[in-house]
């Protein structure tokens, strides 16, 4: 049997897929040491060249990082935002498992400024979903959702910890996304977040602000997203 292929797949990318694999399951934390390409063609029996490759493309893809005389390690989880993707998504693109943390849920909070980014009347009662975003066992990212609680009922529920708040709103309440404003500045980290993300107060982070339509044009969901700046590359498509 050719090793370089088995059951149809390419030895590399088995490679790949099995460190992908114990990333996602915490045997491989950031910064971890990975195997060798000389140690991974012994265990996978397959060539050095093969072994080498495999890990070539996960350091393209940002999976890993390669230090020249010290060796190949797990890298820090990177998003690239090029698209209106829920973070399931966007993990998923990084072959990453998508956990979320729910710290709060609120189906009455009143905010006469997030309503009126909404086009909601100033006394409009609102839905609040405050998560902790993590990947490889990691925190990384603390958002706030808000939406329309009368458009919207039930919807505050915990198990959103387990699904996307794209799919539910598609899937329980016909809602279709289109597209997303967004606002992206520096901040620093205050008290609380620090805590919730395990990082000293006063981190630099990444906020991003955004206003999600539906596909008719009607201002939907306002989140803030709370980003650790190192964990993130930014790509941004320009069209002419």
């Amino acid at each position: 049997m050719n090793n370089n292929h088995r059951n149809g797949e390419p030895a590399y990318r088995r490679i790949q897929n099995a460190i992908r694999k114990r990333i996602e399951s915490g045997k491989l934390r950031t910064g971890d040491l990975v195997e060798s390409e000389r140690e991974l063609a012994k265990i996978h029996r397959v060539s050095l060249m093969t072994a080498r490759h495999a890990l070539t493309d996960l350091a393209r893809e940002g999976i890993v990082e390669r230090r020249h005389g010290a060796g190949t390690f797990v890298a820090p989880p990177k998003i690239h935002f090029n698209k209106l993707m829920s973070y399931s998504e966007q993990m998923a693109s990084r072959g990453l498992s998508a956990r979320s943390q729910i710290v709060r849920l609120s189906a009455s909070e009143m905010n006469p400024e997030i309503a009126a980014r909404l086009s909601l009347p100033s006394s409009t009662s609102l839905t609040v979903i405050q998560r902790v975003r993590r990947a490889a066992d990691e925190p990384f990212a603390f958002e706030t959702c808000y939406l329309s609680a009368g458009e919207f009922p039930g919807l505050a529920s915990p198990a959103l910890e387990r699904s996307s708040l794209f799919l539910t709103l598609e899937r329980d309440y016909g809602l279709t996304l289109a597209y997303a404003d967004e606002e992206i500045d520096a901040t620093d980290a205050d008290q609380r977040t620090a805590d919730l993300l395990a990082i000293p107060r006063g981190t630099a982070m990444l906020r991003i602000r955004q206003l999600i339509y539906s596909s008719k044009g009607t201002p939907t969901i306002y989140v803030v997203g709370l980003y650790r700046s190192g964990r993130h590359t930014l790509l941004i498509r320009r069209f002419r």
